[in-house]
């Protein structure tokens, strides 16, 4: 492929799949992420390398406070494409330290962005949203959907979002948003729903379900993400937003029944329901026909099909896994 594309947040866990995707095409990427990076278990690219694919060079930088170093770095590099997946995410623990959410996700952001949009050497800058901007919404959400926020996670987002759409109408800048349904698969945090279910099934733990796990949402496969996303980069208009979701639409409980049928467990003696979480959107389902008709993307792997990686994931790195963190540890 030839291209050089920086992605930043490249520890998260759609960075890092991103990174593993972009290096099986041969691509030259530069990772930048706050933190250092995680055990290798949650790296997926780090088997990639292994197998002697693509080129990467990884900086330990956090946005809000070594920018100029960023910039530096980009400046380099010059790399053609930059996506950006790093964000305060979590929503529930947005509602304890709003600002912290704010100072990452908007101000230390509009800095970044107004300091980007200078590279002229850069062909698309795709921005990682949320589907969160929308909050509930009933039936399917197309990209034009109004936002209604409601969350402090969310209005970050939405600010942040609002704020680089304004850099591309004043200044040109090229770029290109996305907002993919909840994003899963092999080599999450363990504080996500799938592999957390897994590995409390798999160790006799007991999961804690959030209001009886009602809320309706739609799984979607990394590798399905990672695919969209170049696709974006690469024949995205600038402007525009993509959605990212498969058809099949699921509430979390039935989720959590479809993973204790495959782990060979038994629900009532291994899940309990405990209160919701405050301002948690009922549901979100996006529309992604623009996407399919555009960029020519479809989601290929089914939610029973990745639910199968994500346990064979656990199974076989059991002995890691279990002494591994498996609450969120917020940093601010």
């Amino acid at each position: 492929m030839g291209n050089r594309i920086a992605v930043i947040g490249s520890n998260s866990f759609s960075g890092a799949s991103f990174v593993a995707y972009l290096l099986e095409q041969g691509v030259d990427v530069l990772g930048i992420s706050r933190s250092s990076e995680p055990h290798p278990v949650f790296l997926p690219y780090r088997q990639v390398i292994k197998n002697g694919h693509g080129s990467f060079d990884f900086y330990q930088l956090d946005i809000n406070y070594n920018l100029y170093e960023i910039m530096e770095i980009l400046g380099r590099f010059e790399p053609e494409y930059v996506i950006n997946f790093a964000a305060q995410s979590m929503v529930a623990e947005s509602w304890i330290k709003p600002e912290e959410w704010f100072q990452t996700n908007v101000v230390a952001m509009v800095k970044f962005h107004d300091q980007l949009r200078k590279f002229l050497f850069i062909k698309k800058y795709v921005h990682i949203s949320t589907p969160e901007v929308y909050g509930s919404c009933q039936g399917i959400v197309k990209e034009s959907r109004v936002y209604n926020p409601s969350t402090p996670y969310a209005v970050s987002r939405a600010a942040s979002d609002m704020s680089l759409y304004s850099f591309y109408k004043n200044y040109g800048f090229p770029v290109v948003f996305t907002r993919a349904a909840n994003v899963y698969g092999p080599g999450q945090q363990l504080y996500r729903i799938i592999p957390r279910a897994v590995l409390f099934f798999l160790t006799g733990r007991k999961l804690q379900l959030h209001g009886g796990g009602h809320s309706v949402r739609s799984f979607i496969h990394i590798r399905d993400v990672a695919q969209g996303t170049l696709l974006a980069a690469l024949n995205g208009t600038d402007g525009d937003i993509f959605h990212f979701s498969t058809s099949k639409n699921i509430s979390i409980r039935e989720l959590v029944e479809m993973i204790v049928l495959q782990t060979g467990v038994d629900f009532e003696s291994c899940v309990e329901v405990v209160e919701d979480r405050p301002g948690k959107d009922a549901a979100y389902l996006l529309d992604s026909t623009k996407a399919k008709e555009t960029l020519g993307w479809k989601d290929e792997i089914t939610l029973e099909q990745g639910i199968e990686e994500c346990i064979a994931w656990v199974k076989d790195n059991l002995n890691i896994l279990r002494n591994q963190k498996s609450d969120y540890i917020h940093k601010p």
